[in-house]
């Protein structure tokens, strides 16, 4: 999990909260960061780079795809045209 993107959902949840300052507002955005974080974790988000790296991968894999897809069409003709 992104840490920034983390601090960045607890700092605005404390700002909206009144009374923000003390030590009731230290464990709330304690609790609170723990709590989150345990949600995201079950979650099972990926990064960015991540994804993108799938997203990449996928891609050549499709390509390679194809090509194999039409070599094989034009395998079989041939075949075809030998018992025709």
């Amino acid at each position: 999990m992104n840490s920034e993107l983390l601090d960045s959902i607890v700092s605005r949840v404390m700002k909206a909260l009144p009374g923000g300052e003390g030590q009731l507002a230290r464990d709330l955005e304690k609790n609170l960061r723990a709590a989150m974080l345990g949600v995201f974790n079950r979650m099972d988000l990926v990064t960015r780079e991540e994804f993108e790296l799938q997203s990449e991968l996928l891609s050549r894999t499709r390509t390679k795809l194809e090509l194999l897809e039409r070599q094989m069409a034009e395998l079989e003709a041939r075949l075809k045209e030998k018992h025709d």
